[in-house]
């Protein structure tokens, strides 16, 4: 098992914030999105917010790679509906890379 941890900010909108939250409630998520990520190897997500600023851990299988995951992506029209549903809310953090919405971050501890 990998472990990775990203980051990505919302909007400085209260109400956009309020809305991102609301479609990621239980049940909230639409099923074929949930099944594309465990489909790419990713085995449990979780999404931390304070303020703005966003932190998602990934435990995902050994072979998970971010390559495939964006290619399945690509060929997953309810994924791409989805992701541009969640740009709306979403900006760029300087650091993420070209054509990426999260950011990997970097481990620097480890007790």
């Amino acid at each position: 098992m990998k472990l990775w941890c990203l980051a990505l900010a919302l909007k400085d909108a209260p109400a956009l914030v309020a809305e991102y939250r609301r479609w990621h409630e239980p049940g909230a998520i639409w099923p074929e999105v949930i099944s594309n990520i465990r489909e790419s190897g990713i085995l449990k997500e979780r999404i931390f917010l304070l303020g703005t600023r966003m932190v998602m851990v990934l435990e995902t299988t050994d072979d998970f790679s971010f390559e495939k995951k964006a290619e399945l992506d690509r060929a997953d029209p309810k994924m791409r509906e989805w992701e541009l549903l969640m740009d709306r809310f979403q900006e760029r953090l300087p650091q993420a890379t070209s054509g990426a919405k999260w950011a990997p971050m970097e481990l620097i501890c480890e007790i």
